[in-house]
């Protein structure tokens, strides 16, 4: 059973700062893909809202607060495109931390 923190982020975007956003929200992705404890992100466009938009999030860090600590309160990029983010969206995001069940993979 994988130990990983999990959650998910959706963001409803306004249309006029739809491209500025994903250029803003891609730049942070590749950021924190260098990070140590990054294992994953997927991000997903809502096919019948094309400024609804889903960030799935794995990473390597033992609980929530220390995800904070490492992560959301000390890196400078991060806080430079969270200032960004009420200008770029149509109301507040959401996030949705996960406690991990169970996993499937195809077998091949």
């Amino acid at each position: 059973m994988s130990s990983d923190l999990a959650f998910y982020v959706q963001f409803q975007v306004k249309p006029e700062r739809l491209e500025e956003w994903k250029d803003a929200v891609r730049e942070v992705i590749d950021r924190m893909s260098a990070e140590s404890t990054f294992v994953s992100c997927h991000m997903h466009q809502d096919i019948q809202d094309a400024n609804r938009f889903t960030l799935y999030e794995r990473w390597n860090e033992p609980s929530f607060e220390t995800f904070m600590q490492n992560q959301l309160e000390a890196k400078s990029y991060r806080q430079a495109y969270h200032e960004k983010l009420p200008d770029m969206l149509a109301q507040p995001r959401t996030v949705s931390f996960l406690s991990h069940i169970q996993e499937w993979h195809q077998a091949r």
